[in-house]
Order: C-alpha cells, then structure tokens, then sequence
C-alpha cells in the first residue's frame, strides 16, 4: 500500500490493531479447551471431548445472538459508540475468565454431576466470559468489517484493505497458541494444568483492554457516508423508494450461509487440531499441539500478507481457486492422518473470509451496516461444527475421519464462488 499520512491512515489503522486484539483472544480462547480439558474436566469421562469443545459454542453463540441487534446499533448510534460498548462487553468477559480461575483455585471441589461425570462451577464461570468474549469478538466485527470495506484509502481496493486488516488479524491468532502454552501455562506438563494459573494472565489483559477503551474514547473515528440507512426499524429506504429488507440481496443471504460453513471449518482446525495432536501425541507420536496451531494460524498471516500486495485479484476467482486446494490438501491430511498437512490448510482458509465478505456486501448501499450485523450471524457456525466434531470423536473413538465435517464445509465454500453468488 501506498504510503499515507497518519491523519488519511488513523482511523483505518485503529481499527486494524482492535483487529488484532479480537484474532488474538479468539484464538486464546480456542487454545484454553486442550489445557483446561485437564485443569477442568480431568473427573469426566464420557463426555470430555464434548464438553471441552463447548467452550468454542458458547463463545460463538455470542454471533448468532447478538451480531444482528449490534447491526441496528451501529445504524442508530454510529461505528465510534458502538466500537466503546464493544469493548466494556471484552473487558466483561475477561473479568469471568479471571473469576472462573478463583473459582478453580478457592472452590475446586464444587460442582454438578452431568450424566456420570463431576463438572466443577470454574467450568460453568469460563463458559459465560466465552460467550461474554464472542459477544464482543462479533460486536467489533460488526464496526470494522464494513468500515475498513468502505473506508476510502488512497490507492487500495475493498478486497486488498480487508486483506491487509485480516492479516494483522491473523498476526494475533499466530502468536496466541504460544502465549497460552508459553506464558499462560509456561513450564507446567500439560497432565498438571491448573486453572489457576488465568489469573494473571487474563488480569493483565483486562487492563490492556481497559487502556485500549480509554484510548479510542479519545480518538476520531469519522462517520462513513453511505453504509447506514436513515431508518431505526428493521428495513432501510432512501427518500421516495420501497424499503427493502437485507435478506432480499441474494449475494448476502446466501453469503450468511457460506460464512456459518467457513467459520465451522476454519474453528475446527484452529482449536480441534491440538485435540487430534493430544490423541497421537498419547500413542507415541511426535507432535507438538502448540506448533501445529501455529502453523495452521501462521498461514492465515502469510496468506493474507501476500493477498494484501495484489490489488487486481478479484474475490470471486480468488475464492474458488483456494478452495480447491483446501479441499485437496485436507482430503490427503485426513487419509493420511498428517496434521502437518492440515495445518496447512490454514494459507488456503487466509483469504476466504475477504472474499466472502466482500461478495456478500457487494452493492448493498446504505444497507452495508445492517448487512453487517446479519452477516456476522453466519459467524454462529464456528460453535456447531467443532462441537459436532467432538460428539464424532467421542463416538466413534477417534478424530482421524471427523475431518469429512469440515471437508463438507469446504465445498459449501465452493458452491458459493461457482453458483452462489449473484446480485
């Protein structure tokens, strides 16, 4: 990208590093299920894998309940009110987070029995800040997707500055799985975990994410003509014409569903991966669960780094030619249960939420931020397939072939660029 002043620049890269901190403590939050499987869940038996891969559900029930009315929040009170109340719901979640490790710490000991098997009130508390963090992870979403898409920049393209925002983005989810392992739990043999050990980290980001607030209260964050509607109600008209509801934009309906089956397959590689890890590793297996997240994530930065320099490339074409590869490179991962291969799947997933995005919005008006709020609904999908997978794993005693979930996924994603989009 060209080189701009701070003044152009400012808003766009504010948003950017919020960016950056919503990949970061999404992924952490993925990264905690393998850790807290033991810190949490070490009395439970028959419903481990299940119940550890609820912790991704309830942080991305968080999009299905709450993206649509943020996107009427954003219509009503403006990207700036709405990016502040975002953030007080982060430092919320990160407050439970916090409150679930002194729940482990002082009243371990209490807790339900669910079907057979003890699950501790630290547990229960964890869930609710996840749900708390989706809330706010699909709030800040709602702000900075449209804004960045119809940000003008000099000299980029909607496409290249969603590219460049998700790389950053992406830049948070590589470095997370080695702060959790690294920092969060450093030096501790994984069958030691202990919940505890959140306090301080999760501590320190509340402040961090405190600053964060207090710093953007401060800065400017002008209005974009043209993506909010002049109405309060459910539908958005310009003077003279019919209002028109959001869902009869075929391009963004069907872009809805697409986005749920992205979001379901990029979240199970990203967080079920270590779990396969975790399986092979107890088998004798050289694999280290951390790496392999790091690699799948690190994808997303180089692919999108890479995506951000090409201005020209259309989405629709970039959609479907990536697509293709993640379905080949994930076929012969699973065949062949190599992880290393589908941890590489992660530069082919890189792209995929731009181009989507970007189709789905494309010619929407002054309905993009409504649009916006609907779209990160999809979002929701990234609770089901997970969970769906581990309910798979713990059926059938194995993760190797729960991977066909997310291959299903993958060819969603195809039909979109091939039939599914058109205005």
């Amino acid at each position: 990208m060209k080189s701009l002043s701070l003044k152009t620049a400012g808003p766009f890269l504010l948003l950017t590093f919020i960016y950056f901190i919503v990949g970061f403590l999404t992924t952490v939050n993925g990264q905690c299920q393998g850790p807290l499987k033991i810190a949490f869940l070490s009395e439970t038996t028959t419903m481990r894998n299940s119940l550890t891969t609820l912790i991704s559900f309830a942080f991305f029930l968080g999009y299905l309940l709450n993206s649509s009315r943020t996107g009427r929040m954003l219509n009503l009170i403006g990207y700036k009110r709405t990016l502040i109340r975002s953030l007080i719901v982060m430092v919320e979640g990160l407050v439970l987070y916090t409150a679930s490790a002194f729940c482990a710490e002082y009243v371990g000991g209490a807790g339900i029995v669910f079907n057979g098997d003890f699950v501790p009130f630290g547990y229960f508390v964890f869930l609710m800040g996840s749900f708390l963090m989706g809330t706010a992870a699909a709030m800040l979403q709602v702000v900075i997707n449209p804004y960045i898409a119809a940000y003008p920049l000099p000299g980029t393209s909607a496409v290249q500055r969603m590219n460049f925002t998700c790389a950053v983005n992406s830049f948070g989810t590589t470095i997370a799985p080695l702060f959790v392992t690294g920092i969060m739990f450093a030096g501790v043999p994984l069958d030691s975990v202990d919940a505890s050990q959140l306090s301080l980290p999760f501590i320190l980001m509340t402040l961090c994410i405190i600053v964060t607030t207090m710093t953007t209260r401060r800065l400017a964050l002008p209005d974009i003509e043209g993506t909010r509607s002049a109405t309060d109600d459910n539908t958005s008209a310009s003077a003279g014409e019919k209002a028109k509801s959001v869902w009869s934009f075929r391009n963004l309906k069907y872009g809805v569903i697409t986005i749920f089956f992205y979001v379901g397959t990029e979240v199970s590689i990203g967080n079920n991966i270590n779990l396969h890890a975790m399986e092979l590793a107890s088998s004798g297996a050289a694999l280290s669960p951390a790496l392999l997240a790091t690699i799948y994530w690190g994808g997303f930065l180089i692919g999108r780094m890479v995506s951000a320099s090409m201005k020209n490339v259309k989405p629709r074409p970039m959609l479907i030619t990536v697509t293709l590869g993640a379905i080949a490179l994930m076929t012969a991962a699973m065949l062949t249960e190599n992880l290393w291969l589908l941890a590489a799947v992660g530069l082919f997933h890189s792209v995929m939420w731009s181009c989507v995005f970007t189709l789905a919005v494309d010619g929407l008006g002054e309905y993009t931020s409504r649009a916006s709020g609907v779209f990160m609904m999809g979002v929701f999908g990234g609770a089901v397939f997970p969970v769906l997978q581990g309910m798979m794993a713990d059926w059938i005693g194995s993760w190797q072939f729960t991977w066909t979930i997310a291959l299903v996924c993958e060819f969603v994603l195809l039909w979109y660029g091939i039939r599914g989009y058109r205005k």
